[in-house]
């Protein structure tokens, strides 16, 4: 037997207990006379004592002990005479009367500390280590935790678990795939799932009217803090339902979650927003509603003075950052280069503080007077002290802008709290976007997304203000996952596919399996989706994803610990027809 209690087992009712732990050396500590090692699992750390008096060749053992030394001790609990309450042992420690040093270990590149000294590359490429510290283990537990209370949740409300193929066949909307070749089927390949979402539908057809999937999904895109070419979802579809259906059934698992895992009770409705209102309040589809600074349009205001910058725009909206006025030219200074990175690409910033005495002083005094200024500072509703930041230029893509630097200084004047969780569902999305490369429109969702009843009259028309059956779940500035209404239809899907440019052939030659299912009798269906990896992040206060998933990939796509990518030898790129 390698242990009879874990290392963050143990406590004051075991003292006087034989005991047999096994782990890792954490630190040792030669004091003379005492040699005192910490003994490390997944438990947590417990303190061993080696005495000289008592037993020499023993302590000259524990002193050549290293850092992460796997070993195994035996001995008596007794109560620790210097206390740590930093740890959930930091009564007791063990007297050791044998050891036993099952592997020895070189020093580690960096530090296995809650504190570590290495980088994130460093860590990455030595993730076996990375995963022994505490911070780490953490996530992983929370992470487990979720996946444990989603599927309990679920089960509770009849969903079913079904697996669902990964090798599948490419389709062309979407991110790109990641592609396989098939060896018996030469020149052919298979495609890993960006998600099983025609495959969830035929479920809905087979009448297993709930269906839920904890799944792996892999996307070849452009890698950021939220995105990983592997990830993970939990996927859901269910028969016979509406959107509101869906909303209230799913609203109830994030609600589970947070109470059962974070002990956080969230609303008892989630607040809600069309896709409209989110764009022109807040210039994005997943905004954080944990402060204010909605966006305010001055265009109509701002423009006809002669200021050309504003003149030869489409638009000029503002914010108000409540008690600013503070700013110094240093820091509306620095405000102005960020927003004139590349990354947001704004051609300036415009300022109007909003001085306690009444009176404005702004960047653009020469062109405004101080009745017009005052007028923006009534639209915004802003109070003495309050400062107002405007940018401008073309419409959406100001939004954009507008938005980052809306996040940038809620996160500058801490109004972003991790702590603090706000839910919103976002409704109602266009059903289609146009791009000007292609000349065509593409589905904002995905092919299978159901328009608005209210907007069958628009398709043939004005396809471009058809509003989607589809809701997305943002928590603070975060799209936790999304879904919609499915088209049941085969004459709809049709239709769609018309819409986004498919051929008849093309069509059948991509979709015919699904399209042939629907004539057999589809039921009305819908689901959603929710990004396991940034749901436990969000609800970790963490903006990574990485951080919870046990062997993540680089900014890079690569897997540094195993160097993968790589290449293949010549006799599989033979077998293969490479």
């Amino acid at each position: 037997m390698y242990r009879t209690h874990t290392c963050g087992a143990l406590r004051n009712e075991h003292i006087d207990t034989a005991v047999t732990l096994s782990g890792w050396v954490q630190r040792s500590r030669d004091l003379g006379g005492m040699t005192f090692v910490d003994l490390r699992d997944r438990y947590g750390i417990t303190q061993l004592v080696f005495n000289m008096e008592t037993d020499a060749k023993l302590c000259e053992t524990a002193r050549k002990l290293g850092r992460e030394f796997v070993i195994q001790i035996e001995g008596t609990v007794i109560e620790r005479s210097s206390k740590n309450k930093n740890i959930p042992t930091g009564d007791i420690e063990i007297e050791v009367s044998k050891l036993s040093i099952l592997n020895e270990a070189k020093t580690p590149p960096f530090t296995i500390e809650d504190e570590t000294d290495g980088g994130d590359e460093l860590r990455m490429q030595y993730r076996y280590l990375d995963l022994r510290r505490n911070p780490v283990q953490e996530k992983l537990r929370l992470r487990n935790k979720v996946s444990l209370e989603t599927r309990k949740y679920l089960d509770g409300q009849d969903f079913m678990d079904v697996e669902t193929p990964v090798l599948i066949k490419s389709t062309p909307e979407g991110a790109r795939d990641f592609v396989v070749p098939s060896r018996m089927n030469p020149n052919e390949f298979y495609a890993l799932p960006q998600s099983p979402q025609t495959f969830k539908q035929l479920l809905m057809v087979s009448g297993m009217d709930r269906y839920y999937q904890i799944v792996k999904c892999f996307r070849d895109e452009d890698l950021r803090a939220d995105r990983q070419p592997e990830f993970t979802q939990i996927d859901c579809e269910m028969a016979f339902v509406e959107q509101e259906d869906v909303l209230q059934t799913f609203e109830g698992l994030i609600q589970h979650l947070f109470r059962e895992v974070r002990g956080v009770e969230l609303d008892a409705q989630f607040p809600r927003m069309t896709y409209a209102e989110a764009m022109e309040k807040y210039g994005s589809d997943k905004p954080d509603i944990r402060f204010g600074m909605e966006f305010n349009d001055l265009t109509e205001k701002a423009q006809g003075n002669g200021f050309v910058v504003f003149d030869s725009v489409d638009a000029v909206l503002a914010i108000n950052a409540e008690g600013c006025a503070g700013y110094s030219r240093k820091q509306l200074d620095a405000l102005t280069n960020w927003v004139k990175r590349p990354q947001i690409g704004a051609r300036g910033l415009v300022y109007v503080k909003y001085n306690d005495d009444g009176t404005s002083k702004s960047s653009v005094d020469k062109f405004y007077s101080e009745e017009e200024r005052k007028a923006w500072l009534d639209q915004c509703g802003a109070k003495p002290g309050d400062l107002l930041l405007l940018l401008c230029g073309e419409l959406d893509k100001t939004r954009k802008q507008l938005n980052e630097l809306r996040l940038h200084l809620g996160t500058e004047l801490g109004l972003r709290d991790p702590k603090i969780f706000k839910p919103l569902w976002v409704l109602d999305f266009p059903l289609l976007e146009w791009d000007e490369e292609s000349k065509r429109y593409h589905a904002m969702h995905h092919p299978f997304t159901s328009p608005k009843p209210e907007d069958f009259a628009l398709i043939d028309t004005e396809p471009g203000k058809v509003r989607a059956n589809a809701y997305d779940l943002a928590m603070n500035g975060v799209e936790l996952g999304g879904g919609s209404i499915r088209i049941h239809d085969k004459a709809l899907q049709s239709r769609m596919f018309d819409l986004l440019g498919f051929t008849k052939e093309e069509a059948e030659a991509q979709f015919g399996f699904l399209m042939n299912a629907f004539e057999y009798g589809a039921p009305p269906h819908g689901g959603l989706a929710f990004g396991l990896d940034r749901l436990v992040a969000t609800m970790g206060g963490s903006e990574s994803i990485r951080d919870y998933i046990a062997f993540p990939k680089n900014n890079s796509g690569r897997d540094t610990m195993i160097d993968a990518p790589a290449p293949i030898d010549a006799e599989q790129r033979k077998e293969l027809g490479l």
